[in-house]
């Protein structure tokens, strides 16, 4: 493997323009994104995006739903898991599996490509500017790529030394 280093940026937002010229306001951006994709911004649509701004790291879709529910007491579970995986397919939200925390989200970092070193411990998460997409790899039947992921599941230094 070439001279490659995991990036140590958790991903943090800026109020830094992008080079589409929009700051990344995460709120903003995931709004963007919801409209873009023809959803109807409501005020629980507003909500769900700043659950996602307000919070570092992950959130499981418990998580999600026990905030939304201060807000809209009437809102089900159902529509909350709903909305998370719609956000997740358009690129506004990352969805990990934890092996003992299951499912969770966290905001996307939309400014460039990368992929993730994640802490089972801790769920600290590392950019990790490798891809290895990059290399020429055979797919079988003129297969074609629209997206794709790649995390690297392991223990972080801070976790190794306690």
């Amino acid at each position: 493997m070439s001279e490659q280093h995991a990036h140590a940026h958790p991903h943090e937002h800026s109020d830094k323009a992008d080079s589409g010229g929009n700051t990344q306001d995460p709120v903003k951006q995931m709004v963007q994104v919801m409209s873009n994709n023809g959803w109807r911004i409501t005020d629980q649509r507003r909500e769900l995006a700043e659950i996602f701004a307000r919070t570092e790291g992950y959130l499981s879709p418990k998580d999600v739903y026990d905030q939304m529910t201060v807000a809209y007491p009437s809102v089900s579970f159902d529509t909350v898991y709903r909305n998370l995986r719609l956000l997740s397919e358009m690129g506004a939200l990352e969805q990990f599996y934890f092996m003992e925390g299951g499912l969770k989200f966290r905001t996307s970092c939309l400014s460039h490509h990368h992929h993730h070193l994640i802490c089972i411990n801790c769920e600290k998460t590392l950019t990790f500017e490798y891809c290895p997409m990059e290399q020429s790899i055979e797919l079988p039947g003129s297969f074609k790529i629209i997206n794709h992921r790649f995390e690297v599941y392991g223990v972080c230094e801070t976790c190794q030394k306690e």
